[in-house]
């Protein structure tokens, strides 16, 4: 248990700060490590019942080309929980492409929020809207990564095996967007990855290799 009086954040600031993340290939192991390492410190605060609230009177906007019940209610609980507001955007109020450009949207939005998740179709829409955006713009899931989800898979393996080094991790299914998230992350990690998929199914090695 991390005493409340203790644990005031990170001793300096992160140089993952405002930082996209769209692949998880723009991250380096030790950027990865850290990641889980936070992400391993939050659960405990929460568990613990330790208010930490390092995003109060921030906003996060949720843009939803693509809707899912458990990403909005991961990411707006997760706000909330870290003191922050998350503010959903559905297919019926933004059009990325068709109302208005990605790039347009991307720097509408950042003129009023702090961050940007995208849950979308076309990756390469999602890479435009966070070229124009400046501010950190999270892939939610785009046609051809994954990372959220990656990464939460990551940490689940790592509580309950107690680390990925050398660990072997077996994906069974298409060579989708996850499995194209969790190579990367696998080869961030140490851990060795299994993709075992229906013939002509298998991962772009593009979209799956740093």
């Amino acid at each position: 248990m991390i005493p409340a009086e203790q644990y005031e954040g990170p001793a300096s600031p992160s140089p993952l700060a405002g930082r996209d993340c769209l692949t998880l290939a723009e991250f380096v192991p030790a950027e990865v490590r850290r990641i889980l390492d936070e992400a391993l410190k939050l659960k405990m605060l929460r568990r613990s019942r330790i208010p930490f609230r390092p995003l109060f009177g921030k906003t996060l906007a949720m843009v939803f080309q693509k809707p899912s019940n458990r990403t909005r209610v991961s990411f707006e609980v997760g706000m909330y929980q870290l003191g922050g507001h998350a503010l959903p955007l559905s297919p019926q109020e933004i059009q990325i492409g068709k109302r208005e450009t990605p790039s347009d949207t991307g720097r509408v939005l950042a003129r009023y929020i702090d961050a940007i998740m995208v849950r979308t179709f076309d990756h390469e829409e999602l890479e435009e809207l966070a070229a124009a955006a400046d501010v950190p713009v999270i892939n939610g899931l785009s046609d051809s990564h994954h990372p959220c989800q990656a990464l939460a898979d990551l940490l689940t393996v790592r509580e309950e095996l107690g680390g990925l080094e050398g660990i072997k991790i077996t994906y069974v299914g298409d060579g989708n967007n996850v499995a194209h998230s969790l190579a990367l992350g696998c080869a961030l990690t140490g851990a060795q990855l299994t993709i075992a998929h229906p013939a002509h199914h298998g991962p772009d090695p593009e979209r799956s290799s740093n």
